[in-house]
């Protein structure tokens, strides 16, 4: 515990001289806390023969890439900038053998999953089980050494998905309240290749096989080929929507469906609603076709929401090497559901993604009271390490990165110590200490960050539902942070940025 720092002024007259200094704020203050635009993003965004089926995410403020490569390596990008993964050196993360799969590897995808080992990232792939024509093609599993994206790995297993060891490709993670689910793509009894989902007892278990959630039914997902493939999710205020990939890869009219969870059980198809229609396809004046295989992926700043699909610009084109990763922000329609718009042209040029500055520093948390900085306290690295504020400076102590946890959560990191922001001992009441703590993706690091106005934003801890605060007002280098009720004072006020 610490002692207090503060005046002796009751909160409720330091409210009022804080509401008075809040009048004073600066305009150039102001502008400083505005989103940064980021560089200008160019599609295709990835011009490879190995670009198709692919993964991007965001960690620590830089992007990471991984598609199919049509071979036995396992290969990724990272970059600074969303444009720069175009130009990023190819690193082989993993090589997969007779042991691990066999010959040519598709749709890599990486999840951040706190496992047995702690936080770890876990990548899954399909490959075949031998080089003989054929084979059964199954879902693998790599658990990373650390904390890094880019690993080592190591081979964790096949995901044994269906019975008998059957066929199963394009394999992702939901969480759905507290628990983990793998979707998948396999046959059913019927001969249909369809979306599959399994409830998760690691993250490299499940606890049982797959049930079929979506078949190809609709004439839209059957054309050229009866598909369902490719699932990912997408959540927003508290809804959960799986979108998949319908129709045959090998021709023009490969597109996006989705449902919705509207039931209470993520195993029973009874509790998916399909959409009637497809949400993404092709779009013959904009020269893209076959538009689907994708994933999600946020801004840095986490206040945009990106999908990263491969296409082809010929009709005639298929299901090969042609195909090329592409980019575009998403947005939302006002009934809730998320809007892709159409598929973009590769003569136009994208604003990039908000809160992106090029570089690999996070981004600084100032409170708008004290004007002072959130600070890993004498540059400490050992959980339990205390937050406090300090005069702002380009120091590593005041970097923090702001890791999408959730829909509507972050955890928020230190560059210097590699540790989270973390409510301490699970408080509850008013004045909870705040400290940091090993990088875990509980409750307890889990914060909410809504915007206020003029740049200005609350961060509320999803465990304890209380605010980051200024404790009892502190003005000097070295002040207090705690929680409190919330309650829009400007000592609750922060800037990211």
């Amino acid at each position: 515990m610490h002692s207090s720092l503060a005046p002796s002024l009751p909160r409720w007259l330091a409210a009022l001289l804080a509401l008075a200094l809040a009048l004073t704020v600066t305009a150039t203050a102001i502008q400083q806390a505005q989103a940064v635009t980021g560089t200008p993003v160019t599609n295709p965004l990835v011009d490879s023969a190995i670009s198709a089926d692919p993964w991007v995410g965001v960690h620590d403020g830089k992007y990471y890439y991984a598609a199919t490569t049509w071979n036995s390596n396992i290969v990724m990008r990272t970059s600074s900038t969303l444009e720069g993964l175009g130009a990023a050196a190819e690193r082989t993360v993993f090589t997969i053998n007779q042991a691990n799969g066999c010959c040519t590897m598709w749709a890599p995808e990486l999840h951040q999953l706190d496992g047995p080992n702690g936080l770890r990232w876990y990548l899954y792939y399909s490959a075949e089980p031998s080089s003989s024509a054929g084979g059964t093609r199954q879902t693998h599993v790599l658990e990373s050494a650390g904390n890094d994206p880019m690993g080592p790995y190591t081979y964790k297993g096949v995901l044994n998905l269906m019975p008998n060891g059957g066929w199963a490709i394009d394999g992702s993670v939901l969480r759905l309240d507290g628990a983990d689910y793998f979707m998948f793509s396999a046959f059913g009894s019927d001969n249909l290749q369809s979306v599959f989902i399994a409830p998760m007892s690691s993250p490299w278990q499940v606890s049982a096989f797959g049930t079929r959630i979506s078949a190809p039914t609709l004439a839209w997902e059957t054309q050229e080929g009866a598909v369902n493939e490719g699932p990912t999710a997408l959540q927003r205020d508290g809804r959960t929507f799986l979108t998949y990939s319908a129709s045959a890869c090998w021709g023009p009219n490969y597109k996006i469906g989705m449902l919705e969870y509207t039931g209470t059980d993520p195993l029973s198809q009874s509790s998916w609603t399909k959409k009637t229609t497809p949400i993404f396809e092709r779009n013959d004046a904009n020269g893209v076709y076959g538009p689907a295989h994708h994933t999600f992926f946020k801004s840095p700043d986490g206040k945009e929401t990106w999908i990263a699909y491969h296409a082809n610009s010929s009709a005639s084109a298929g299901c090969g090497t042609t195909r090329r990763t592409r980019v575009q922000k998403i947005s939302w329609n006002g009934d809730g559901t998320p809007n892709l718009g159409v598929p973009v042209s590769t003569a136009t040029v994208l604003t990039g993604p908000s809160g992106e500055d090029g570089s690999t520093n996070g981004q600084s948390i100032k409170n708008r009271y004290s004007n002072l900085c959130l600070d890993d306290y004498n540059w400490a690295t050992n959980p339990g390490a205390e937050v406090r504020q300090w005069t702002c400076s380009t120091a590593a102590v005041q970097d923090w990165y702001l890791d999408y946890a959730a829909e509507g959560y972050f955890q928020i990191k230190n560059r210097n110590s590699g540790l989270c922001l973390d409510d301490y001992n699970f408080g509850t009441e008013p004045g909870a200490e705040v400290r940091q703590w090993t990088c875990n993706g509980l409750d307890v690091q889990q914060w909410e960050i809504t915007d206020v106005g003029s740049g200005w934003s609350t961060i509320r801890n999803r465990h304890s539902g209380l605010c980051l605060d200024d404790y009892q007002f502190g003005t000097t280098a070295g002040a207090e942070i705690r929680q409190w009720t919330c309650n829009g004072n400007t000592v609750q006020h922060w800037s990211i940025g």
